[in-house]
């Protein structure tokens, strides 16, 4: 029977799964179940429920299938023979979204309590247990499952038909250790959307013996979870001008912004602001007119950066900011193509003023409407479709890529091909050193030139690219 220890009143609840005989090893002054309830008491989750159901692997999943069907809000699964740090369940229990998601390594060396995964997109396209596996593995799966209220009647659907096949042996040996892996490989079969949180420096490892708790404790101390949370607050996936020009310096800023209360829509509002002083400095059409424009360009885009980074760092991020910051990047740089025209006069550099005007709308609107699809047939197919695997299907196979995939999956592999992708792409990072750069030692002519011949190029590949996933 789950025991119930309220927290604060907020919309996570968590469940540990005390159903090994592991959560009973020593740490410190008490048990491992004790160490994860004490690390929880310090995380925002509104009450941690401890499942000791016993019975086997299908008493537990229909203990965690009624608990789905009776709470509400956001519910998160911990086997309680985890040793974990503290900041990388933060990295799952306190985004803000509260939705589905699941803690993951990057580290893909698979093991017995490190089910395989495969991550794309920054989701978790396929999951594995003794029973299911993965063909090109990725990353492997740390234990900690988080499920978000709309997906809480799939969790109790799932948990129920594991438990059906686990207790009439179509599952082959699988035992109660392997039940959140079990639930993760049945929500992604099912078509819902799982986040893969990635822990990166930071450990989360499951244990079965003194021996092996001893040391993942050791391990943990031997990691700054100070050090590593501002590291991960940095983007790890961003474009190659605002990872070696600009987050190289603005990380060193996070901790001040914080200290000042700087919250990241304040500085999106002064990064506007600079990006408008700029277009001012540009409308003058003097060397030193542009240079200046060009030097608070940088400085806005640089502050751009760094909103993002506070947010990640604080968990103070929401589609209400991401919206934005958004509209806050093509407002600026519309505005710095009319201050460029302006400085540079005549009736034909507004032609190319709109044309390049028009190249940039057309290559979010070839983004937004993909991810937008993408979205919609998501969201139909959980709630029409079937699910596209059979629980019971020991391998999760999965149509081969078309050659223009696999070519750019290729590319992926290799570093400077992957630097140079996301270099041809022109994203904001890149757009805005090509404007500072071509404005300050050329003019507005060149600069609109350049941006129409890369940014067509950009749109063409960008254009193939969704065509090919489209038709996958």
């Amino acid at each position: 029977m789950p025991d119930s220890l309220i927290r604060e009143s907020t919309t996570t609840s968590v469940v540990l799964l005390a159903t090994t005989p592991a959560c009973r090893l020593l740490s410190g002054d008490g048990t491992l179940l004790d160490r994860l309830g004490d690390q929880l008491a310090a995380l925002p989750v509104r009450e941690v429920q401890i499942l000791n159901a016993g019975g086997g692997l299908g008493a537990d999943l229909r203990g965690v299938a009624k608990i789905a069907r009776t709470t509400t809000g956001t519910v998160a699964l911990l086997p309680a023979d985890l040793i974990t740090h503290t900041e990388a369940l933060a990295v799952l229990l306190e985004h803000p979204a509260h939705g589905t998601g699941a803690l993951i390594s990057h580290d893909a060396t698979g093991g017995p309590l490190r089910p395989p995964v495969r991550v794309e997109g920054g989701r978790i396209v396929a999951a594995g247990s003794s029973f299911h596996l993965v063909p090109e593995a990725n990353a492997t799966f740390r234990g900690v499952l988080q499920v978000g209220e709309a997906d809480l009647a799939s969790l109790a659907d799932v948990a129920e038909e594991l438990a059906d096949l686990a207790e009439t042996g179509k599952l082959g040996p699988v035992t109660p250790v392997e039940a959140v892996d079990l639930l993760l490989v049945g929500l992604v079969r099912s078509g819902v959307t799982v986040r893969a949180a990635a822990i990166g420096l930071l450990h989360a490892d499951r244990v079965t013996g003194q021996n092996s708790a001893d040391a993942a404790v050791i391990r943990l101390a031997e990691v700054d979870e100070a050090k590593v949370r501002l590291d991960t607050s940095v983007k790890e996936d961003d474009g190659f001008f605002a990872t070696f020009f600009v987050s190289s310096w603005t990380r060193h800023l996070i901790k001040p912004a914080v200290r000042l209360k700087l919250t990241p829509n304040t500085v999106t509002g002064i990064s506007a602001g600079l990006a408008l002083l700029a277009a001012v400095w540009f409308s003058a059409g003097t060397p030193v007119g542009r240079l200046s424009g060009a030097v608070l360009l940088y400085l806005s885009f640089a502050l751009d950066c760094l909103d993002g980074q506070i947010a990640r760092y604080t968990r103070t991020f929401s589609p209400l900011g991401a919206w934005a910051d958004g509209m806050s990047d093509r407002l600026k740089e519309y505005a710095v193509y009319v201050g460029l025209a302006f400085g540079f006069g005549g009736p034909d550099i507004w032609h190319l003023a709109v044309a390049a005007m028009i190249a940039q709308v057309v290559r979010h609107a070839i983004d937004y409407t993909y991810g937008g699809a993408v979205a919609d047939a998501a969201r139909v197919g959980a709630m029409w479709g079937r699910p596209a695997r059979s629980l019971l299907e020991s391998q999760d196979l999965r149509r081969a890529p078309g050659g223009v995939l696999r070519f750019a999956q290729r590319l992926e592999r290799d570093t400077i091909a992957r630097w140079l992708k996301k270099i041809i792409v022109l994203p904001i990072g890149e757009r805005m050193a090509l404007i500072a750069v071509t404005a300050a030692f050329w003019n507005a002519r060149v600069t609109f030139l350049s941006l129409l011949c890369w940014g067509g190029v950009a749109a063409l590949y960008q254009l193939a690219g969704r065509i090919a996933r489209s038709s996958r």
